[in-house]
């Protein structure tokens, strides 16, 4: 199939030229804030009120402007019937063994939700056991948890609606396929974790908003977290509280069972800081856990990360990066827990450690070499070889269990879909269990890894895909990707929409910015608080690279990236307007000095540091993308979007940032235009996972659609 070939920017701006946008009327108010004696206008205010009038109605005319910018552009009918194509191949979720059952979700192709199956045996005939399709009619309620017990009679299983985070819990019968009436509200990011003995589960919540508090229980700082216990048969009123912190409101913390059912491990999240502590509560006898023990504070002083991977007996397997900036494994008795007692049992390497899951009683460990993965299994310490991966690609999920040498993990690269591979432990063999089968010719295209200076001269990794005869003569297109936040690796990954790119004869250009984790927590640092203008820097040098070495031009250059990436392209695009012919930031944290006072923002400071003292202002109203617009800069086209349920980055982020940028560019024929596309009944999506095919489909056909009509695309 052949897209419409459009012609390069340069001759296309004319056609644009004519007269300026009208943009929505965005009234500015008064709202003057003082931080340490420096006066900062917030004009938009009022935005932050999503329900009232005002705000609705500049929603809905935004709603018509963005409908009448896109609707003449012939590019998006083109890109939604390749997306229609390419997105309906069958594709399988990773399988897990629980009770004696094998799990796992299977999407036909483009159901808009994936269905969740159960098989007994890896031959027997799988059985549909929650379909989240029949749930409702538009696509928009979302399986989000799924945990089955221990003896295979039940599955926990959350639901999502509409993109929100908040979940409901409920409880299915694996005999019947009939729920039982255990209802469970009110959770947010949080689990669901069983007893040994199968008569309850653990899970987090907060509390239940005062009644009439409309979009408030949506968006509202999210404050008093609780750990409960809930027996199944009961009512959730009688839920046993386990573990609180209401001297520290604002933290964050979860639960998880250990596999023997002997101990409920506890991580805890202190605003502000990237480390974790880790308390347990010993359960004592699996088969009649004693709930209400005391709970134990294991490591208590913030000074590094820590996360159980397993346990035998009184013994925590814990993947830490204290005094191992890349990763190590160490043992620690719970009896003598002293720092000078613990034992390593896989030490730090030259590459970072992804993940590390305790299988068949081996450590199965996933590292990144340049953001790349590889596989190794260690026992007793020693290693147990690696596993051979195919080419440039990531290890998306390892499943397994800690008494059985059966290994389940996915693999995917930019060009092939994941694959799953079936490896046993004793044997060291992998198989292919299930691979997906798009119809895309890989064979025309390559990857290839890079690596450029940033500004400060630090080396920066970064994948290109593209066309095996392109020639690097600034004829393609490019697209730059990026993110560089929270210890998240970007390593490569396989997405629909980045095929369409390509077939457009683009380049895609994934760039590992610093922020990340991808050579260990010294990267990550490098990348937060007042060192983030680093990544804007590492950013802004790629796209500079990027057109230096001939893979486009600067007009043919689109930057996109979503959530804290958002927030990286609001930033580099007013430090440098010139920097790229069109700007997608999508779900982005836009308003820098307010974002902590909504949803989950709060805990973000670990990254950010907040406007809350006078350092972290400073650095953050220097690039807060809403704070640092500039008023009659020849600004790219852009296109902004939000989802109007979005309860994790606050929709008024974009809103703000989207009437400060039109109101930059108004009466300027030879910028933008400035878009906001506000989708319906939607969230966070991307890697919130509850995002429609449906909805996916008419947000990347907008998306890529928009960026093709300004950038043009390679004659091929």
């Amino acid at each position: 199939m052949r897209f419409v070939t459009r012609l390069p920017l340069l001759v296309a701006l004319p056609l644009m030229a004519a007269a300026a946008p009208n943009y929505p009327a965005a009234p500015r108010g008064d709202q003057v804030d003082d931080y340490f004696g420096t006066k900062v206008a917030d004009p938009y205010r009022w935005m932050e009120d999503i329900d009232s009038a005002p705000t609705q109605a500049w929603i809905k005319a935004e709603r018509v402007f963005t409908a009448a910018v896109l609707a003449p552009m012939p590019e998006r009918a083109a890109v939604r019937a390749r997306l229609t194509e390419l997105w309906n191949y069958a594709r399988f979720g990773l399988p897990f063994k629980r009770g004696g059952h094998y799990f796992f979700t299977k999407n036909d192709g483009l159901q808009n939700q994936a269905v969740l199956y159960v098989q007994d045996t890896l031959t027997s005939a799988p059985r549909a056991l929650l379909d989240p399709n029949a749930l409702s009619t538009d696509g928009t309620m979302a399986l989000t948890e799924t945990s089955p017990s221990p003896d295979g009679q039940w599955l926990g299983y959350g639901l999502a609606s509409a993109g929100s985070d908040w979940n409901e819990f409920h409880v299915r019968s694996l005999a019947t396929g009939q729920d039982t009436a255990d209802v469970i509200k009110w959770v947010k990011f949080s689990g669901l974790s069983w007893t040994k003995d199968a008569k309850g589960f653990f899970y987090g919540r907060y509390p239940e908003p005062a009644a009439g508090a409309g979009a408030g229980k949506v968006f509202s700082k999210l404050v008093d977290r609780r750990l409960y216990y809930h027996r199944l048969g009961t009512a959730q009123a009688a839920d046993k509280l386990v573990f609180a912190l209401s001297e520290h409101p604002e933290w964050n913390f979860s639960g998880r069972v250990t596999d023997d059912g002997r101990y409920l491990e506890i991580s805890v999240h202190q605003n502000g800081r990237t480390q974790n502590a880790l308390y347990y509560l010993d359960l004592r006898d699996p088969q009649t856990p004693a709930i209400d023990g005391a709970v134990v504070k294991l490591l208590d002083a913030f000074d590094a990360n820590y996360a159980v991977v397993g346990n035998r007996g009184a013994t925590f397997f814990l993947h830490t990066n204290k005094d191992a900036p890349r990763g190590k494994i160490v043992a620690i008795d719970l009896a003598t827990p002293a720092t000078g007692a613990w034992q390593t049992l896989v030490a730090e390497s030259p590459d970072s450690i992804d993940r590390v899951d305790f299988i068949g009683g081996r450590f199965v460990v996933t590292y990144m070499h340049d953001a790349q993965s590889r596989v190794a299994v260690f026992g007793a310490g020693a290693s147990r070889g690696e596993s051979a991966l195919p080419g440039i690609g990531a290890v998306e999920a390892v499943r397994g269990r800690d008494d059985e040498p059966e290994v389940f993990f996915s693999f995917a690269s930019y060009l092939s879909a994941p694959t799953i591979f079936r490896h046993d432990l004793d044997t060291g063999k992998s198989e292919v269990f299930q691979a997906a089968k798009v119809a895309f010719d890989a064979a025309r295209f390559m990857t290839e890894q890079v690596f450029f200076p940033s500004k400060d001269g630090t080396k920066i990794p970064m994948f290109l895909t593209h066309r095996r005869d392109m020639k690097r003569d600034g004829t393609s297109a490019a697209l730059l990707y990026g993110y560089g936040g929270f210890n998240i690796a970007h390593k490569p990954e396989f997405a629909v929409p980045t095929l369409v790119w390509l077939e457009q004869g683009g380049v895609y250009a994934d760039v590992c910015l610093r922020g990340g984790s991808e050579y260990g927590e010294a990267w990550h640092l490098a990348g937060t608080k007042e060192h983030k203008q680093n990544v804007f820097d590492d950013y802004i040098a790629a796209a500079d690279w990027l057109v230096a070495q001939g893979y486009a031009k600067r007009e043919r250059l689109a930057i996109y990236g979503r959530s804290n990436g958002g927030l990286l392209v609001g930033a580099v695009l007013n430090q440098r307007p010139d920097l790229c012919g069109v700007a997608l930031p999508t779900v982005g944290v836009m308003d820098m000095l307010r974002y902590h006072k909504f949803t989950v923002g709060a805990g973000w400071a670990s990254d950010y540091g907040n406007s809350d003292d006078a350092a972290g202002f400073k650095y953050l109203a220097a690039y807060s993308p809403l704070h640092t617009v500039k008023p009659g800069a020849k600004y790219p086209p852009v296109l902004i979007t939000t989802g109007d349920h979005d309860d994790r980055v606050f929709p008024a982020h974009s809103f703000k940032y989207a009437a400060a940028m039109q109101a930059a560019v108004a009466g300027r024929a030879d910028a933008g235009p400035v878009v906001i596309r506000i989708d319906t009944n939607a969230g966070h999506g991307g890697a919130s996972g509850t995002l429609p095919i449906a909805k996916s489909i008419d947000e990347w056909a907008d998306r890529l659609g928009f960026a093709l009509h300004y950038v043009g695309v390679a004659k091929n």
